[in-house]
């Protein structure tokens, strides 16, 4: 059997490396922060170890297979991170990224620590850098849907077509309605998340409410 020494500097080790890509996570205010990247790394480290103790003990190598069981229900808690976004196929990339961050915990359960350590690097690479590289060649405009709700509804009109004409983005199914005491401006735009982010920092003043959802776009 292992050392318990050996076994808690694995387990630590995969819930460090997990943690690291769930803070990635956090500050991009995606699902899958700092807590569930930890556990899934940690979890899948220690499904690792238990697997190979119990071959280890009981001589059947068949029981490994229960390391190999982990990427099932990885892939079921990727599925439920897709499925609880709304519009369009979003969570592609947490979903991914809870995926990787298993196989990582997996290495590091292993006693890989250099090339968990490796994955966790090219993780960060691929949602840090990478992002910024789409966001550059503006290769990932998402559709949106814009909710603002504001007491005076003339001024911000005029505010949103000058911000989304200075971004040169276009408005869809642009709409001022009555919600209560609240004047409710709603419309659509494929925008990219660094436009999003300038959109928001623009239109979210006090005393003005404002929503951001994805949604599908509607073929007329």
């Amino acid at each position: 059997m292992l050392p318990l020494s050996t076994i808690v500097a694995r387990l630590a080790w995969a819930a460090l490396l997990g943690a690291i890509i769930g803070i990635e996570r956090n500050v991009r205010r995606r699902p899958s922060g700092m807590r569930t990247g930890f556990c899934v790394s940690m979890g899948a480290a220690l499904f690792t170890i238990v697997s190979i103790e119990i071959a280890r003990r009981t001589g059947d190598s068949s029981t490994t297979r229960i390391a190999s069981n982990i990427v099932q229900g990885i892939g079921f808690l990727g599925a439920g991170v897709i499925l609880r976004e709304r519009g369009n196929v979003v969570g592609l990339t947490t979903a991914a990224t809870i995926f990787a961050t298993a196989a990582m915990g997996m290495a590091a359960g292993g006693g890989l620590y250099a090339v968990s350590g490796i994955s966790c690097a090219l993780i960060l690479f691929a949602l840090v850098l990478l992002f910024y590289v789409e966001d550059w060649f503006n290769l990932k405009p998402r559709y949106m849907l814009f909710r603002i709700f504001v007491d005076r509804a003339e001024n911000m009109v005029t505010e949103v077509h000058r911000i989304f004409a200075e971004l040169k983005v276009g408005i869809d199914n642009f709409q001022v309605s009555l919600t209560g005491e609240k004047n409710l401006i709603q419309f659509d735009a494929e925008v990219t998340a660094h436009q999003q982010e300038r959109i928001l920092a623009a239109l979210c003043k006090p005393g003005v409410n404002c929503e951001m959802l994805p949604v599908e776009r509607q073929n007329g």
